[in-house]
């Protein structure tokens, strides 16, 4: 069984996508004329810093990622079993799956990053060490309200959501308890309800577009449960509030069978994290 995995925000790179742009001409053309910029442009040589930019960062990490799984495929010559996404990465997940094209992802992740560089004055970070449940009891205890987890990444890190002056307010509290603290460069509060206004958004934009069963399973950031045909526009729009369940999603493809899990895209966050993941199911 082999399952490919999408990264999302925080794993573009200046560079990323080299070659891929002139193997794959026909979709870097869709992605420039859906985006009114070059993609390419923006990945290799980033002229005006923007690719750190959140309305900037999740189309480009779409347009590689989508590019790098059809690199997978011409040298591997088969599909997946199963799909899945870290946060952005999961409308990659859907688009090798076969719910939407290559272009209408594209509008979707370009809308939803757009959206969600609006939401300012939050913050996020990552806490490494302790449980999640820990993590969720010290923010309890400390009185400091307005905070949740965003990420539950493995079983010891954690990325928690709220106000800037929150995130920054728990930093001495976490590393009194023993935890490495490291604080996002990040300008919002992702996948927590301080994105809701860009969600109530979203949700009229995504109501044009058709959604097709999936033709391998995905697995939900939202559930950590297979996508269901009818599920695609809920799912969508809860993911940009909800947190992401990724220990449970690889938990998940780990129980269906003997899994070879192979990260699509720049770099190897989720490679890390999924290392992190199977030596605490061994232990």
């Amino acid at each position: 069984m082999v399952a490919y995995v999408f990264p999302g925000q925080g794993s573009q790179v200046e560079g990323m996508g080299a070659g891929l742009f002139d193997q794959f001409k026909d979709m870097t053309e869709q992605a420039d004329s859906v985006l009114g910029y070059s993609i390419e442009e923006l990945c290799i040589k980033n002229p005006n810093k923007q690719l750190s930019q959140t309305q900037f960062t999740q189309p480009a990490l779409y347009v590689v990622n989508a590019l790098s799984y059809m690199k997978r495929l011409y040298d591997a010559g088969q599909m997946p079993d199963y799909v899945a996404g870290h946060s952005l990465g999961e409308y990659n997940a859907l688009f090798a799956a076969g719910v939407f094209d290559f272009s209408s992802g594209l509008r979707l992740v370009q809308k939803r990053g757009e959206l969600m560089a609006q939401v300012t004055g939050g913050g996020m970070a990552a806490v490494i060490g302790p449980s999640s449940d820990k993590v969720e009891q010290i923010i309890s205890s400390s009185g400091i309200e307005g905070v949740s987890i965003a990420n539950y990444n493995a079983p010891i890190q954690t990325v928690i959501s709220g106000s800037r002056a929150s995130i920054e307010k728990l930093e001495s509290i976490f590393t009194e308890a023993g935890a490495a603290y490291i604080v996002l460069n990040v300008s919002g509060a992702f996948h927590s309800q301080w994105m809701s206004a860009a969600q109530k958004e979203f949700s009229a934009f995504i109501e044009s577009f058709d959604f097709h069963v999936p033709a391998m399973p995905v697995i939900s950031n939202l559930s950590a449960e297979p996508y269901t045909a009818s599920s695609v526009k809920e799912n969508l729009l809860r993911q940009i509030c909800s947190p992401v369940r990724w220990t449970e999603i690889i938990g998940y493809l780990l129980s269906v069978g003997e899994a070879e899990i192979v990260e699509i895209g720049p770099g190897e966050v989720l490679t890390g994290l999924n290392l992190k993941i199977r030596q605490k199911r061994i232990l």
